[in-house]
């Protein structure tokens, strides 16, 4: 893999990444066009996805790292110690560890159990890909008509945590977006759309960095001094594009609906079929 390819592979994962548009989708038709994924070795491939994503997990850190100090310290206080509290007594930041943990749960079993498939040929099919963007596009624009938007990050619950957790686990289906996921269970619990996409980064950040590390171990028997230049290439251009697609989405969906992301996932989808089709791409 080439500079200009870890570049450029590097700022599709940090634009997409946090965008309800799945960023396995963007990064597998990438690295088909420019063939550096092996059919022999599809696992090297997962392993170079799973790291770089350690680049927009930075992202999340630096961006939210006075929510997650917060949380992280107040989680502690509360529950060791002296100041120890029940959960019921707890304020909302230690709840919200207690929810990220809970809602972490799901995918953590279910990415170990499927560990093999995951990295096998099977999630980097396009024709599979596509039927995903269009899938979850449909569902995303149900949640969108039917949602109330009035749930707020203080009036989140466990059972709310839980549901989006097992949403988050989805995302292991490639072509769905781990983001695409959370937000639409959160829009179908009604909370309102920034809500939705904050506690999706937040519960992002232990399932991104236990498969970062996970990948990251199991990958540096093969990587070559090379492949190394071009995963740190690739991990900082996901940082500061990802930081800059966070500041983004939350700041769009203030104001405005999803109904793009919708749209552009359908046509996106639609666009594959035909490629796949008429042999522009294989799948």
């Amino acid at each position: 893999m080439s500079i200009l390819q870890s570049l450029i592979l590097g700022l599709i994962q940090g634009l997409t990444e946090f965008l309800p548009v799945s960023s396995t989708a963007h990064l597998t038709i990438a690295g088909k066009i420019m063939g550096v994924i092996s059919p022999e070795h599809p696992e090297q491939w997962t392993a170079f996805v799973a790291v770089i994503q350690l680049g927009t997990l930075a992202a999340v850190l630096l961006y939210f790292a006075k929510d997650i100090t917060s949380i992280s310290t107040t989680f502690l206080r509360e529950n060791l110690g002296s100041g120890r509290k029940s959960l019921k007594e707890q304020s909302l930041n230690a709840r919200m560890g207690w929810m990220i943990i809970a809602g972490s749960i799901p995918i953590v079993v279910i990415g170990l159990g499927l560990k093999k498939i995951i990295e096998g040929n099977l999630t980097k099919d396009l024709t599979l890909i596509s039927f995903s963007l269009i899938g979850l596009a449909v569902v995303l624009f149900i949640a969108e008509r039917v949602a109330s938007h009035r749930k707020t990050m203080e009036k989140i619950t466990m059972g709310d945590a839980i549901t989006v957790g097992v949403a988050q686990s989805l995302a292991l289906i490639p072509g769905s977006s781990r983001s695409g996921t959370t937000i639409t269970a959160g829009l179908f619990l009604g909370m309102t759309r920034e809500t939705a996409a904050r506690f999706s980064f937040l519960l992002s950040i232990p399932a991104v960095l236990g498969s970062g590390l996970l990948e990251l171990k199991h990958s540096l028997g093969y990587i070559t001094s090379s492949d190394a230049l071009a995963l740190i290439v690739a991990s900082i251009v996901a940082f500061i594009s990802g930081y800059a697609s966070i500041a983004f989405l939350l700041r769009y969906l203030r104001t405005k609906s999803m109904l793009v992301f919708v749209i552009y996932r359908i046509v996106l989808g639609i666009y594959l079929l035909i490629a796949i089709k008429n042999g522009f791409i294989q799948p």
